[in-house]
């Protein structure tokens, strides 16, 4: 499996099922939507303090996109995002820092020229 990117850290509040959310918890490498801006991207998630991310939790997360370029200049500290299955919101965030996402996004266009 390859090495999941730390582009950006978060923290994560996952819904109750109540609430719309998931009935069961996540695990590192899942795979939900990242929405912002009023469009869905593919991320991947790596839980460090926890191992599960369960429904009413709120945990800290390493997310890796899977188009890192796309996201250069429009995700910054503090902003808030959703976490979708579909067009179902499972899971509020914000941004607490950028990490390595301009690295992936020059590793990535050095791959897709």
């Amino acid at each position: 499996m390859m090495k999941i990117p730390y582009d950006i850290e978060a923290e994560i509040y996952f819904l109750t099922p109540a609430e719309g959310g998931r009935s069961s918890p996540a695990f590192d490498d899942y795979r939900p939507q990242f929405y912002y801006d009023g469009r869905d991207w593919d991320a991947r998630h790596i839980y460090p303090d926890v191992k599960q991310a369960n429904p009413g939790d709120t945990v800290r997360a390493f997310l890796g996109f899977l188009s890192p370029a796309e996201h250069l200049g429009k995700i910054y500290p503090d902003m808030t995002f959703e976490i979708r299955e579909g067009a179902r919101t499972i899971g509020r965030g914000r941004v607490t820092r950028i990490i390595e996402l301009e690295e992936s996004a020059t590793r990535s266009s050095q791959k897709n020229p």
